[in-house]
């Protein structure tokens, strides 16, 4: 039941994302800007725009995608 919840859960850029100004840590260690590039370039998933001031991404892509950047790096 657990992997039903993951794959339905969402998350922000500011879940993603380390903070710059607080240096809060994210899912990933990079900031908004560099998401948003990899998200224009394709390289990161693409977002779900559940309103025209609200971008999401699927919790189970992020996490995906955060996988196949660490086995990139090895």
């Amino acid at each position: 039941m657990a992997s039903e919840a993951t794959t339905r859960a969402y998350l922000r850029v500011s879940d993603i994302t380390r903070n710059r100004r607080t240096g809060a840590p994210g899912l990933l260690p990079v900031t908004a800007s560099t998401w948003w590039n990899w998200v224009k370039a394709g390289k990161a998933p693409a977002p779900i725009k559940l309103s025209p001031g609200c971008t999401v991404w699927r919790e189970a892509d992020v996490l995906t995608f955060a996988e196949s950047l660490a086995k990139a790096a090895t």
